[in-house]
């Protein structure tokens, strides 16, 4: 199988993506610039996290119209499966790919304050675990378990007028940002598209918290 990074001004989790999607595929990811317009055939296309276009407006938004989203969205339409995290999840969002938005952390949340333009938004960075769920993945609930995932965020917070209506794939065990119904991922209706907060390619190594970034490719690609 292959796989795809597509590359803003900003983003700054690109390395480690390529690292966890190498490990996994046992084989290198493209790299797709934001400005291409005819993208490489790929069996995965992976939006990471990271401030890109340094989070102007509001997070994901100027991310949202390059180029290569016209490209990214015509390959969801064929049924080519994408993947956000972070910043690529506020992406998804802000393209409409997905529903919903991710908001400022609520303030409940006692991390750092980090200044970013004019706003200083709380900054969350720790490992969580995830309850995942059972929408387009009964063969995980087989064999029911917590993935461990880390965060690291300012604007995490989603939030869905019909939180109902939206396909979860993930929730936190324990709520560290104000997400409405705790949702920490969530699918579109097909299926070929997810968005995250968590960071899976921080769940890999030996050295990581644990390995499960590894299971959630499993559960999106199978």
């Amino acid at each position: 199988m292959h796989s795809a990074i597509v590359v803003f001004p900003g983003s700054n989790c690109v390395a480690e993506m390529e690292r966890f999607l190498e490990a996994y595929f046992k084989q290198k990811p493209a790299m797709i610039w934001h400005k291409d317009t005819n993208v490489p055939e790929a069996d995965l296309y992976v939006l990471p996290g990271g401030f890109s276009y340094g989070d102007y407006l509001r997070a994901g938004a100027l991310a949202s119209i390059s180029p290569v989203m016209e490209a990214i969205k015509k390959k969801v339409k064929k049924g080519n499966k994408v993947l956000g995290i972070c910043n690529g999840f506020q992406i998804l969002c802000e393209t409409k790919l997905l529903p919903g938005t991710l908001r400022i952390n609520d303030n409940k949340t006692k991390g750092p304050k980090m200044p970013i333009g004019t706003i200083y938004r709380n900054f969350i960075c720790k490992s969580v675990l995830l309850e995942p769920h059972d929408y387009l993945m009964p063969s995980v609930l087989l064999e029911p378990h917590d993935y461990l995932i880390p965060i690291a965020h300012g604007e995490g917070n989603y939030y869905h007028s019909r939180p109902k209506s939206v396909n979860v794939a993930f929730t936190y065990k324990d709520n560290p940002n104000g997400s409405v119904n705790d949702i920490a991922g969530i699918f579109n209706k097909k299926g070929n598209v997810l968005g995250m907060m968590p960071h899976p390619e921080r769940a890999f190594e030996d050295y990581h918290c644990s390995q499960d970034g590894y299971k959630v490719l499993d559960m999106f690609i199978q």
